[in-house]
């Protein structure tokens, strides 16, 4: 008996150790099945140090959200940044520099066309450092520094009215050959004006002013005083005016344009610098500059502009009774606000561009969202304000901070997001993207199936099935 049962033990000892060794042999291939698959699925582009594997939990929805956004040829692609004072809570980059499919990856280093943010990251902090220095008055006539507008109807419009939007001024396509001086004059010369300070009208002639402003107080055009004033002590040195040839590769094009020729066809006559557009920057630069306002003007030690300054920049103020709120060049509360999401506090500010940029900043709950895209489509501006919009709100919603007056709304808000990207998933022929998140394997047996199902649709339809295939 006992001659007997070691050899016994010993068998079913050894066959027990084959057996786990198969398992541990196929638990490993599963797992590196499962690998593959995240890299596939979720291959945003690593945008800073801090990210964790559990961002791409986090932002899973916004990564749908840009993927329907690219297969619509809403855009090209889009990077997305979201943080408090202390640095980026998390960060994804979906599709390529532009709609070629060779194109480069965009990643958090790809320089966008801000367009119209440059108000609020140039022109707006450098009237605001102006008036730190005691050299300007919120209050100051523009004819204190424009003469040119002396004796005319807008002669009582104020340097709060241009920050405001409440100037009464209007705008106006400029000729090939006219230079900022012209422009002025030209603006002057408006008739027939509402009074300055009664209405809010968005008009980006207010901050051409204000950047000439810059000049004639300072002596230095916009893009030397922003600069040597801002950008480079905020250590941002991939914001700028007037990219230079050798960043055209990392830089989005915007439609029609090359990487690194500003899309705004006014700010190109004004030579590329100007208040209203003209300021390139990358997801990672706007970050520190969202740091720096939810900080009090002050980052990593440096001091570039007072706490009072930004007060006063992110004070409300109230146009058209009440249906509009503005801040110093910020928008708070308007049509222009989709940035702002179901879920931002009223304490909130922000601004869009054209070109497919936004930021929203959130100081009562310590939170910013940076959105740049490579837009594609402008004709549909609701179904790109809906993007803006659901992206924020998804930020808010996770990142939140606990006991905020939004909260009942925060459920409601993300199973209307998630109904949506059903809805449009279920009503695609060929739901490649409700496969997207399926470990390899699975991808693999719907890549059989897609193939067996083109083989009968003819020559024509086999080659279009078997490109979605490869996309899957």
């Amino acid at each position: 008996m006992v001659s007997t049962g070691v050899p016994y033990t010993a068998r079913i000892i050894a066959r027990a150790l084959r057996s786990t060794a198969c398992t541990l042999q196929r638990s490993t291939v599963r797992l590196f099945c499962c690998l593959i698959s995240c890299c596939l699925f979720f291959s945003a582009s690593p945008l800073f140090a801090s990210d964790e594997i559990l961002d791409y939990g986090r932002i899973a929805t916004i990564d749908l959200l840009m993927e329907r956004a690219i297969s619509s040829n809403l855009i090209a692609g889009g990077v997305v940044v979201i943080g408090n004072h202390n640095g980026i809570l998390s960060s994804t980059a979906r599709g390529r520099l532009n709609a070629r499919p060779d194109a480069p990856l965009l990643d958090g280093q790809t320089i966008f066309d801000l367009a119209s943010l440059t108000k609020v990251i140039a022109t707006a902090p450098a009237v605001m450092k102006l008036l730190d220095e005691g050299r300007i008055s919120l209050l100051d006539p523009l004819t204190l520094w424009f003469p040119e507008f002396k004796g005319s109807e807008l002669e009582n419009v104020t340097i709060i009215h241009l920050l405001t939007h409440t100037s009464g001024l209007a705008d106006f396509d400029m000729s090939t050959d006219e230079t900022m001086k012209i422009a002025v004059i030209r603006a002057a010369a408006e008739k027939d004006r509402p009074r300055p300070g009664s209405s809010f009208h968005y008009a980006d002639i207010n901050f051409i002013l204000l950047g000439e402003l810059v000049h004639r107080v300072s002596g230095r055009t916009l893009d030397v005083f922003c600069r040597e004033e801002i950008y480079t002590p905020l250590a941002v040195p991939e914001t700028m005016f007037l990219p230079t040839p050798n960043l055209a590769n990392r830089i989005a094009p915007t439609l029609g344009g090359d990487g690194g020729t500003v899309q705004d066809r006014n700010a190109r006559r004004l030579g590329s610098v100007a208040g209203h557009a003209g300021l390139f920057s990358s997801a990672q630069d706007l970050a520190r500059f969202a740091r720096l306002m939810l900080a009090g003007g002050a980052l990593d030690g440096k001091r570039i502009l007072s706490e009072q300054a930004v007060k006063q920049m992110t004070t409300p103020f109230s146009c058209r009774n009440g249906t509009v709120v503005r801040g110093l060049g910020w928008d708070m509360d308007s049509p222009f606000s989709a940035p702002k999401g179901k879920l931002f506090s009223d304490a909130s500010f922000g601004h869009t561009g054209y070109s497919g940029s936004s930021i929203w900043i959130d100081p009562k709950q310590d939170l910013f969202v940076v959105l740049l895209t490579n837009r594609l489509d402008y004709r549909h501006i609701r179904q790109f304000n809906k993007l803006r919009s659901d992206i924020s709100t998804i930020a808010a919603a996770e990142f939140r901070t606990s006991g905020d007056e939004r909260g009942s709304t925060v459920a409601p808000e993300l199973a209307r997001i998630s109904s949506d990207l059903h809805q449009n998933v279920a009503a695609r022929k060929a739901p490649v993207v409700s496969h997207r998140i399926r470990l390899v394997a699975a991808v693999s047996k719907h890549t059989k199936a897609y193939r067996q199902y083109a083989k009968k649709g003819g020559k024509n339809h086999r080659h279009k099935s078997y490109g979605r295939t490869r996309r899957a």
